[in-house]
């Protein structure tokens, strides 16, 4: 049984520190984070909560968090983790779509809660709350088909969508992952992401708890703590590619800590795709290629650059174990090689639906294929490439299909450039025309476009230069360090003098 795999290292090894908090000291062993789940479960039992219902936690990282995800799972509960930005409207969504029966709340986001929905029941998640309920331990007998998380998407098509996911899912594709970048027992995760997406709670929580390995939990991400976690043992670090960037000033500000950095043993990226350019600086600098990979709510982790092997920078690797991908045109037909398209993936770590939507869930499958909307390239020995989102990333000027992501990558290694997001805008002629939201402090943005299209006619064909520009002293991101490119399309471009010959014809 899958399931029985999360709960394996209280059994094989019980004393072995499971996670720390790297802010306070705590520690839990894992037989002490199991029996103290078992208490919370039975919490739930006394509180009229049981097996299929859905309790939601909104909460920073902490040693609670974790024993109140395993005691959602022996109680046959579904955990339901929510954004910790997120504002009342967005909670409110979540518990009401959800159907969330209690609602655990740390103190830094009770009073957000209380706000969305004050009728509901709440546990607050302070240090060994479990201890202060009255309770009997529990265990519910599960089965791996049972739905253990309900993980809401980003929403920037729409209000989120919740998506569950079985313990079937979880626990085999994140087994067949950490395998395959070997994770053991010997291991310390540093993990600094945000424990309400698939990215930190699903890799980082239970793949710790899959491979018995130990996890320094950190408030939040910053660097020097990174490099002290490292310092203190820590042999894998997890990251969105703005932690890179992030890393990376650091070690440029603090070069002292390069060689405390290059001590772990992986290093990890996912969420976004990451710059060739922070690809080749990390690896110039620690030693360390970055492992991108790719995967998404629904369908959890389905490609991986190998542990053994080339990690090609601009691309996510090859399909993990368990997972079937491929690129597909729209008439569902396989692309070739180095030909762009849609990518499908089936196995067994696909959602089972989203929650209370089936119209939504036929739709986003097509004979048993999942259908991502993002699109990509696969290589001819197999490596797959992320061009971007069908909605966002993929440009439709003058007759051309434009991927925005080789765009941003030429722009990108400009020294003014610190970030950049390239889109289309409406245009009446061309349908769209490609603008870019750039962040380059102390420049002009007549400036920033002048450069910006002189790099571009060196490196890009014609229809592919960019025709305006928007300064931004930081791009829209989500909370995982997603660009939320959507948001920016409205912005006011500047995009004169012109610089670049009109287009003629494209097509």
């Amino acid at each position: 049984m899958w399931f029985e795999i999360l709960f394996k290292s209280a059994q094989d090894f019980p004393d072995r520190i499971a996670f720390v908090e790297a802010w306070s000291g705590r520690s839990v062993t894992f037989s002490s984070l199991y029996k103290r789940a078992e208490h919370y479960a039975g919490a739930l039992r006394l509180q009229g909560i049981g097996p299929g219902d859905t309790v939601a936690l909104m909460a920073g990282s902490s040693i609670e968090l974790v024993v109140a995800i395993l005691g959602h799972y022996l109680a046959g509960v579904v955990h339901a983790p929510i954004n910790t930005r997120y504002g009342p409207e967005e909670v409110r969504h979540i518990l009401n779509d959800s159907g969330a029966r209690l609602v655990l709340a740390d103190p830094d986001h009770a009073a957000t809660v209380q706000t969305a929905n004050p009728d509901l029941p709440q546990f607050s998640l302070e240090p060994d709350f479990e201890l202060n309920l009255e309770t009997s331990a529990f265990v519910h007998s599960l089965d791996d088909e049972d739905i253990a998380l309900l993980i809401y998407t980003s929403g920037t098509t729409g209000k989120s969508k919740g998506v569950e996911l079985s313990f079937r899912s979880v626990v085999s594709n994140i087994k067949a992952l950490t395998d395959l970048w070997q994770w053991t027992r010997d291991d310390l995760l540093a993990l600094a992401l945000p424990l309400f997406h698939v990215h930190g709670l699903c890799i980082g929580i239970h793949g710790a708890l899959i491979q018995g390995c130990t996890v320094e939990l950190q408030r939040r991400f910053e660097p020097s703590e990174i490099v002290a976690s490292i310092q203190r043992g820590a042999t894998i670090f997890m990251g969105v590619p703005t932690m890179y960037a992030m890393l990376l000033e650091h070690l440029k500000a603090h070069p002292e800590d390069v060689a405390s950095l290059s001590k772990a043993r992986l290093f990890t990226s996912g969420s976004a795709p990451l710059a060739a350019h922070h690809f080749d600086e990390f690896l110039n600098l620690t030693g360390h290629a970055i492992l991108e990979r790719y995967g998404m709510s629904e369908t959890l982790l389905t490609l991986s650059n190998p542990y053994d092997g080339e990690r090609r920078p601009g691309t996510v690797g090859k399909p993990v174990a368990g997972s079937e991908v491929r690129v597909v045109r729209d008439d569902g037909s396989t692309c070739e090689p180095l030909e762009s398209g849609q990518i499908v993936v089936r196995g067994d770590s696909l959602m089972t639906g989203y929650r209370g939507a089936p119209d939504q869930t036929a739709a986003a499958f097509k004979d048993g294929w999942f259908l991502t909307g993002d699109i990509a390239e696969m290589s001819l020995d197999g490596y797959f490439k992320i061009l971007g989102r069908a909605s966002t990333d993929i440009i439709k000027s003058g007759g051309f299909k434009i991927a925005a992501r080789e765009i941003e990558d030429v722009l990108a290694q400009h020294p003014w450039v610190r970030e950049i997001a390239v889109m289309g805008a409406p245009d009446e002629v061309w349908g769209e025309r490609i603008v870019a939201a750039v962040v380059a402090p102390g420049h002009d943005v007549a400036d920033v476009l002048q450069e910006l299209q002189v790099l571009g006619r060196e490196h890009l064909a014609d229809f592919k230069q960019i025709r305006g520009v928007s300064l931004m002293p930081a791009l829209l991101r989500n909370a995982m360090g997603k660009i939320q490119k959507h948001l920016m399309k409205d912005l006011d471009f500047y995009d004169g003098p012109a610089l670049l010959p009109p287009r003629i014809t494209e097509s």
